[in-house]
């Protein structure tokens, strides 16, 4: 579960709670769209005079290629306000000026590259040297960010593909997509959906099944444990009732019995899974969590985990110790 905790502060990142946000593509011939009657430059300063606007964000989209490879890599350059993949840096910070580009774990990877490192990127005959300037959290092995800086060194005609627009607190969002709409038809607003994407919604719901169905096991385990030990001391219990022991008393005899070893798994069970935690979010590979994502342990959670132990040590021992209790003496002679 602590593993899926990190999962999901990395899905977190970069996204604006409570604040909307709108994503509008330019249509091309290609997409069998109408083209904007505005130009680049018009279409962000329309965007930005549309009451409720708060960021407006614009991306160009190109391939290119890197010295010493023959393939090529997509980049994306962005204009305007810091996109939500600014907030998003492990190391390093993002492109702010000509020659800088961020990229993720798998990029660095793949083209055995580091925070740091300068390549050159060659497009139509131009080419432009570059620096790893940052290193986001999640990034595509071939793609690229940099600042629009570049892209004016590298392709002086680029225009954006995409803009994405971030509304004030409380703006209207439907309002704002007609705006656009009416602004210019070669506009393609829609409002982006906040809601869980699937592979955080996948991991999450996987752990939780997966724990419920070690919780379970656990328990069996202590149940079998208990109901063999009580039938094999059928003989002493039956001598503690002879001699006065209640049924109540037998009950929390047995129970007692397995809390503390409860309590111990749970202390033994936590830094193993400390240790198991940090080994998985350290070789994600495809991912790189920061230290504040990797910090999920906390008292008063320690201390539930710990009780967690006890209260599956208990459950498990319940079934056998009322069954032991219920025991009688003259059945037990009788079987002897």
């Amino acid at each position: 579960m602590r593993s899926s905790s990190s999962m999901v502060a990395a899905r977190k990142a970069g996204k604006h709670s409570g604040v909307a946000l709108v994503d509008v593509r330019v249509g091309t011939p290609a997409q069998g769209r109408d083209v904007p009657k505005l130009d680049d430059s018009q279409i962000e300063a329309r965007l930005r005079s549309l009451p409720g606007a708060d960021r407006v964000t614009a991306r160009a989209l190109t391939k290119v290629h890197l010295a010493g490879t023959t393939n090529t890599v997509f980049v994306n350059f962005y204009r305007g306000d810091a996109p939500a993949e600014a907030e998003q840096i492990v190391e390093g910070h993002w492109p702010s000026g000509p020659g800088e580009v961020a990229v993720g774990p798998s990029f660095l990877k793949q083209h055995g590259l580091a925070v740091g490192d300068r390549t050159t990127m060659y497009l139509n005959g131009r080419q432009t040297d570059v620096t790893v300037v940052g290193e986001v959290m999640l990034g595509n092995a071939q793609a690229m960010d940099s600042d629009w800086q570049t892209a004016t060194e590298l392709a002086p005609n680029t225009s954006a593909v995409d803009y994405t627009v971030q509304l004030s607190p409380h703006a209207d969002a439907q309002a704002y997509v007609r705006g656009i709409e009416e602004a210019d038809p070669g506009l393609h607003p829609s409002l982006r959906s906040d809601s869980p994407d699937a592979a955080t919604t996948t991991v999450v719901g996987f752990s939780s099944v997966f724990t419920l169905l070690l919780t379970i096991v656990a328990a069996l385990g202590v149940f079998n444990t208990v109901l063999l030990n009580t039938r094999e001391r059928r003989r002493d219990l039956a001598m503690l009732k002879s001699i006065g022991m209640t049924p109540r008393q037998v009950v929390v005899m047995t129970v007692t019995s397995v809390a503390g070893l409860g309590a111990v798994g749970g202390l033994i069970g936590i830094p193993l899974g400390a240790v198991a935690h940090r080994l998985l979010v350290d070789h994600a590979g495809v991912l790189t969590f920061p230290e504040s994502m990797k910090d999920v342990w906390h008292a008063p959670q320690l201390a539930a985990l710990t009780l967690a132990g006890v209260a599956i040590a208990v459950l498990g021992a319940l079934i056998p110790a009322r069954s032991a209790a219920r025991l009688t003496i003259a059945e037990v002679l009788h079987n002897e």
